[in-house]
């Protein structure tokens, strides 16, 4: 992208994306770290209560959110380039 872009300016940065983004993806991993215990009952692993989930999620949504937060930029990058 180059300094002369109309969007360059308005242009969020990664780690802006990734504060925002940051209380969705927590809970994307809570409600999944909620559902895989669930399945895991079924193996005999105890099942996670809701609130152990959510803590949980806090220190496992970091990576995720880094992730996401790069694909969205990737996805911006894209539009930007109109490919």
């Amino acid at each position: 992208m180059s300094a002369s872009s109309p969007t360059s300016a308005s242009r969020w940065s990664r780690r802006k994306l990734a504060v925002v983004l940051f209380p969705f993806v927590a809970a994307a991993v809570a409600i999944n770290l909620f559902l895989a215990s669930l399945l895991g009952a079924v193996f005999g692993v105890p099942v996670l209560p809701p609130t152990l989930a959510l803590l949980l999620s806090l220190p496992l949504g970091v990576p995720a959110t880094w992730a996401v937060a790069r694909w969205v930029d990737g996805l911006l990058d894209a539009a930007e380039d109109g490919s």
